[in-house]
């Protein structure tokens, strides 16, 4: 009968003495009146009253008729960790989005059209805006530096607006 202190017993076992006081406080264990614990009953009781793994339930709190419902539960549980995740990434997009982080790609699409559009209508002009212009022209090198300058000053327009 080794009667020893329950810090000591908590080293002997190999658990914390927290958790020697709630086998304690629950009653799985006994001490002494002084507050000893006499270590071979106590594992005994320990070994009796100590269950290591919770035993498997279904939804009504009664064990499972067969192992299909414990399986059920585990893939249940995977299922919805899974979901939950998504979840989470769902609710981070949605958090981005308030804050103006992220545009939505039909949004994208549709001011890309409109800018790619007013480009192409500024490059149609050329022709319409240089024509007369150009008929007048007899010197080669002025035709080019023309058509040059204003093609540039499209891309250049363009350019800005895109950055603005």
């Amino acid at each position: 009968m080794p009667v020893m202190s329950q810090r000591a017993y908590s080293r002997q076992r190999g658990v914390s003495a927290s958790t020697v006081q709630k086998a304690i406080a629950s009653g799985r264990i006994h001490t002494l009146p002084n507050g000893q614990i006499d270590s071979e009953i106590a594992d005994a009781e320990w070994a009796r009253n100590t269950q290591t793994q919770a035993p498997p339930v279904d939804r009504r709190g009664q064990p499972p008729e067969d192992d299909a419902e414990v399986f059920g539960a585990s893939q249940y549980t995977k299922a919805r960790a899974v979901r939950e995740h998504y979840q989470a990434r769902l609710a981070k997009i949605d958090y981005e989005e308030r804050i103006a982080k992220l545009v939505s790609g039909e949004e994208v699409q549709v001011a890309a059209f409109n800018k790619f559009r007013q480009f192409r209508d500024a490059m149609i002009n050329l022709p319409d805006r240089l024509a007369a212009m150009l008929a007048a022209e007899t010197v080669e090198a002025t035709v080019h530096a023309l058509l040059t300058n204003e093609i540039r000053k499209a891309l250049n327009d363009f350019a800005d607006e895109s950055n603005g």
